[in-house]
């Protein structure tokens, strides 16, 4: 039998902590340049979601197989399960997870997100523990569950990658390349078409120039699942 030491394991999560909570602060404290887009986000032209390309990281499609897809439906089933009790979302908020920005009310979708569950997908992979629920909001002023959200490391491989979730059947993705305004800045004052996700600056040069604050990685990696739809092939749509 394999004797665990308490005072180890204590330590050990200490040093995580120490690690990783800066590191999600300094994450949060950078999403608010992204007020902008929470803004806008809903009146999206064709500029903008081709401007949207020139900030995303998508992982490499791999050739199906069976074995992936049963995982992958083990995944998903885990979370119709774990995720049930989410689609009343102040439960979800009781257990943790809270809505970025939800004053920003044209939001096509909100992110709840756990960021104790966020610190610990650093480091391990629990199916039941996704760090984001993704809702939408309803007629009645609250919101409706439709999926969730996991995550990884940035500086992961594809292959670490796709031991998480399979590679053949859904596409991880990270932000990247982003220009956003220098903090103080009034979010209504600021052209969106230039900077932000779906801006069209997309080097540090061109931000630097336009007196912006250039990220070339803004968090890890993510990927979307979506558990009850109808379609197969929306589950982990991409």
């Amino acid at each position: 039998m394999v004797r665990r030491n308490p005072a180890l394991a204590v330590a050990t999560l200490g040093a995580m902590l120490f690690i990783a909570v800066p590191v999600l602060a300094q994450n949060m404290s950078d999403m608010g340049g992204m007020e902008g887009m929470a803004m806008h986000d809903a009146h999206l032209g064709h500029a903008a979601m081709k401007n949207m390309a020139l900030h995303m990281r998508w992982s490499t499609l791999q050739p199906a197989n069976m074995a992936d897809e049963e995982r992958a439906a083990a995944l998903a089933a885990t979370l119709r399960t774990v995720l049930a009790k989410y689609k009343d979302y102040r439960t979800a908020e009781r257990d943790g997870y809270k809505p970025f920005h939800p004053e920003f009310k044209h939001q096509a979708i909100i992110h709840f997100t756990n960021w104790w569950y966020a610190i610990k997908a650093q480091f391990t992979f629990n199916p039941a523990e996704p760090t984001s629920l993704l809702y939408r909001r309803n007629t009645e002023g609250g919101y409706e569950l439709i999926g969730a959200m996991y995550t990884a490391p940035r500086r992961w491989s594809e292959q670490r990658l796709n031991e998480r979730v399979p590679l053949s059947v859904a596409r991880w993705h990270q932000h990247i390349n982003l220009c956003f305004p220098q903090k103080g800045v009034d979010p209504a004052a600021v052209d969106w078409s230039r900077f932000g996700p779906n801006g069209s600056i997309s080097t540090r040069q061109d931000c630097e120039a336009a007196g912006g604050r250039f990220f070339p990685t803004l968090f890890g990696w993510m990927v979307h699942v979506y558990p009850w739809d109808s379609d197969p092939r929306q589950v982990w749509a991409h």
